[in-house]
């Protein structure tokens, strides 16, 4: 897992970039605020670490900016300030954890954990969801709600709808269809699938303005809102 930190101070940098490398994190030392903003728009990383006094864009700034783009990366202030009205502050910014100098590499590294693994949890959580304009399909619970009303569906009406959602707007053709929600190759000329197609525009989209069931003609069919 990649590492991005902010520090200015090189021999805590050094140090506490050692220590995490042998915890089997890659970290990368950036030094100033603007050298750290330049390298999360070229670079992706795990998490963020952030000093808050560094030169240029002090640490507070740079998790505003970050958060404005990304609220998912979870940032940890280290900072020698410790008052609570420092650490409310880096809180409203949407900071994940906030850690006072001197500290001890062992406790970062209990935090950073906990952080990565609650991160993975709410990422599972995220890819059993879907939502399309007022369209939430909950693939845990099997339910399937538009404009805050639940929409009964079938098991393979269920099945085509969460096949097409996670196609996430990209066109699946009929034998597409078949292969993952009948799970046979059975002959694409029959109109079962036309027929299911049918079933979920009348209990999806019928009763709306906004149509997100389509037909690409001679290619298959799609879910978006137009």
């Amino acid at each position: 897992m990649k590492i991005l930190l902010l520090e200015d101070d090189l021999i805590l940098s050094t140090e506490l970039a050692a220590f995490l490398e042998t915890s089997d994190f890659e970290v990368k030392k950036v030094y100033d605020g603007d050298l750290f903003l330049q390298e999360v728009q070229q670079n992706s990383y795990d998490i963020y670490l952030l000093d808050i006094n560094v030169p240029k864009i002090n640490g507070l700034e740079v998790c505003e900016k970050i958060r404005e783009e990304d609220q998912n990366t979870p940032i940890i202030m280290i900072s020698a300030y410790g008052d609570l009205s420092d650490k409310k502050d880096a809180f409203n910014r949407l900071a994940d954890d906030y850690l006072v100098k001197p500290f001890q590499f062992e406790e970062l590294l209990m935090r950073i954990q906990s952080l990565v693994r609650r991160n993975n949890t709410q990422d599972k959580i995220v890819d059993e969801i879907f939502s399309i304009e007022d369209l939430t399909i909950n693939k845990t619970d099997q339910k399937v709600f538009r404009g805050g009303q639940e929409i009964a569906l079938t098991v393979k009406e269920f099945q085509l709808l969460v096949f097409l959602a996670e196609a996430q707007g990209r066109t699946v053709s009929k034998m597409q269809i078949t292969e993952h929600v009948w799970e046979q190759n059975f002959n694409t000329n029959t109109n079962t699938v036309e027929v299911y197609i049918n079933f979920l525009r009348k209990k999806i989209d019928k009763d709306f303005d906004v149509k997100l069931i389509h037909t690409r003609s001679g290619y298959g069919y799609y879910l978006n809102a137009l």
